[in-house]
């Protein structure tokens, strides 16, 4: 399925401008058809997959316990 610039700046939550830089920048992989660029939807699936793990990791990361500190212990 192919996307506008600006579906995919909804589909990817960002501005125009941006996804234009980003063609600019050849970071994004476009068709240019003669009257607009079309952007494959399915070369944002690895950056998602990748969103999602590291989402995973920092809340993994966040709800471990902390360890109790040896030094903070009263020993009278």
């Amino acid at each position: 399925m192919y996307l506008t610039l600006k579906e995919a700046a909804e589909y990817l939550s960002l501005s125009e401008t941006v996804i234009e830089k980003l063609v600019q920048q050849r970071r994004i992989r476009t068709i240019h058809d003669g009257q607009q660029y079309l952007i494959s939807k399915d070369q944002f699936t690895t950056h998602f997959k990748q969103l999602e793990r590291y989402k995973e990791l920092v809340e993994e990361y966040l709800n471990e316990p902390i360890p109790e500190d040896r030094d903070i212990k009263d020993e009278d």
